[in-house]
């Protein structure tokens, strides 16, 4: 009957099922040396937990902890602050620039236009005085 029960608790410890009570049932069964022959192979498995659990060692674990350089990541977003105002401010000038080639464009325009009305105005002041002068010519 107790071989019955290993083997139903063996089925469950390898079905990930045990509770620890029943692992260290199982743990006793196959340590003490009088396991069924069927049942051998399971036999140094429970053998090399129990080694390893006793296994301990003398030299002390250095764990590496990693350090964020926050001095170099805080330079490089100086950098890119730097970098991002003076793009902006070279935008700005660029910006401003346009506005007043814009409003040079629109005054010499204006300029233009009323020259060409000033010119317009001319021409027929020169009729007129032609006309004038083939009026006083001609007496």
């Amino acid at each position: 009957m107790e071989l019955f029960k290993i083997e139903q608790l063996l089925e469950k410890y390898l079905n990930a099922e045990t509770t620890l009570q029943e692992e260290a049932t199982l743990k006793n069964y196959f340590l003490s040396g009088n396991v069924a022959q069927h049942l051998q192979e399971y036999e140094s498995m429970f053998g090399y937990f129990a080694f390893n659990k006793a296994e301990t060692s003398a030299k002390p674990i250095q764990l590496k902890t990693k350090k964020t350089n926050w001095r170099w990541l805080s330079v490089a977003a100086s950098v890119v602050l730097l970098f991002s105002v003076y793009m902006g401010n070279e935008y700005r000038k660029e910006q401003q620039v346009k506005a007043q080639y814009a409003e040079v464009m629109s005054t010499l325009k204006m300029l233009s236009t009323n020259l060409n009305k000033g010119n317009e105005a001319m021409a027929s002041l020169y009729v007129y005085e032609d006309t004038v002068n083939k009026i006083f010519k001609s007496k």
